[in-house]
């Protein structure tokens, strides 16, 4: 690992035990391996008993493969056995209108069958999912370059499920792209505008060597960015953490510029950072005071929640919500905050969330099961027989969990960002989308 990655050296603070971080790490990569389905290789998406598949927890499950191999945590032969599977299973499922095949037009459904495959419910063709899914294969297919059968296949599935995907039919005639499709009424009302965790779909399209976006559909997307100033910070502004970090597991975009960003001054990385940053203010402001925010207590995304009610809390009637993308300093705030959203910050500001991170395990132990970190925790939401800690989330997410193994190791080798700079498909989508300088 060192040999690729030998520019991303980082040094822990003297306190902070190296040995914590490896084992949170390793902990959330074992939910790769046991959440599995051993035949297909599908992932499930959360940890309770019955659940179904998410296509993005399976793109996650075979980048978090390729850390197993790297750290020695997994062998190559069983990674290759485990994504071998995966590929063969989506390279064969049926892609076609009806109401219970895998996928259409190259796309996948978000939530499959554990066992069959095959959609489940009524839930959309997921354009997003499927680009995390995408973006697990070719990473796959950048690692396994060994000249043998089992690499060769690997490397020959990805590319050709990658090229399978129509970005330009998921336009539907426009130049943005739209968030899913289903049989039964066809394109979602919604499209990925605004500023949000699309960076790595919009450069995966342009970057098709099949059926590619235009230019102008990443040029529509960056034109309805919000640039703000908050707490004498400006940056594009997203409120939950998850969209500032998920297309950077896969981009190393430190020094590399779109238009966009060359006429502000920085790059999405440093927008991140601010992000981060944003974040550990709002809760040391703590608005809403709510229990336990501080400096070493933030972290609002996309994440599990106590549920749709109103309770009493310092003597007013608070709402609460279940799943839903929480943000600061705006948007939705119950006092829910998601640990694994900071774990996966690493990379932009360890030195604040480092910190945070032995506040959380050191202070609260409610929150450590079976795969790490729990997905989420509210000290703010009062129940019955409560001893002080609230709510905790009883499950854990693969959606939340890839992140930690993922952006934990390009925090600690760089492993990823140096190995997705191999593949075409990403450069090409990078340059196509105007990125210049840094290492493109």
């Amino acid at each position: 690992m060192k040999d690729r990655c030998n520019d991303m050296e980082h040094a822990n603070p003297p306190d902070f035990e190296e040995a914590r971080l490896d084992a949170l790490q390793r902990h959330a990569f074992e939910y790769f391996v046991h959440e599995a389905n051993p035949a297909n290789g599908l992932v499930a998406d959360h940890s309770q008993s019955g659940a179904l598949s998410s296509i993005a927890s399976i793109g996650f499950a075979l980048t978090s493969y390729l850390v197993g191999v790297e750290r020695g945590w997994m062998t190559r032969t069983d990674a290759i056995d485990r994504t071998l599977k995966i590929l063969r299973f989506f390279h064969t499922s049926e892609q076609s209108t009806a109401s219970d095949a895998t996928g259409y037009k190259g796309f996948y459904y978000h939530f499959l069958d554990m066992n069959s495959g095959k959609r489940a419910g009524t839930c959309e063709l997921s354009t997003v999912d499927s680009t995390f899914l995408f973006a697990g294969m070719l990473a796959a297919a950048a690692y396994f370059d060994h000249e043998n059968e089992d690499e060769h296949e690997i490397r020959t599935l990805a590319d050709a499920i990658y090229r399978r995907a129509d970005w330009s039919w998921a336009c539907n005639g426009e130049a943005t792209v739209t968030h899913g499709w289903t049989p039964k009424n066809g394109f979602l009302p919604y499209r990925w505008q605004g500023y949000d965790e699309a960076a790595l779909l919009y450069i995966l399209g342009l970057g098709s060597p099949s059926h590619p976006l235009p230019q102008e559909s990443y040029t529509a997307w960056t034109s309805s960015y919000k640039w703000m100033k908050i707490y004498g910070r400006e940056f594009i502004f997203g409120g939950p953490l998850f969209i500032h970090q998920y297309s950077h597991i896969w981009i190393d975009f430190r020094g590399i510029q779109d238009a966009f960003v060359r006429e502000k001054g920085i790059d999405y990385f440093e927008n991140s950072r601010h992000a981060t940053y944003i974040q550990q203010e709002y809760a040391i402001r703590n608005p809403k005071e709510f229990t336990g925010y501080g400096e070493n207590f933030w972290g609002l995304t996309a994440s599990d929640g106590p549920g749709w009610t109103k309770r009493k809390f310092k003597g007013k009637m608070r709402r609460f919500f279940d799943y839903t993308a929480r943000g600061a300093p705006f948007g939705p705030d119950d006092g829910t905050v998601a640990p694994w959203a900071v774990v996966a910050s690493l990379p932009f500001a360890s030195e604040i969330v480092l910190p945070t991170i032995r506040n959380f395990q050191d202070v609260y132990p409610q929150i450590t099961g079976k795969y790490c970190l729990r997905c989420s925790f509210n000290l703010s939401f009062p129940i019955e027989s409560d001893a002080g800690t609230g709510w905790t989330s009883d499950y854990h997410y693969g959606i939340n969990l890839g992140p930690i193994v993922l952006m934990c190791e390009n925090y600690r080798s760089g492993f990823f960002w140096q190995l997705m700079q191999s593949c075409r498909y990403l450069t090409k989508g990078l340059r196509r989308a105007g990125f210049t300088n840094g290492w493109l």
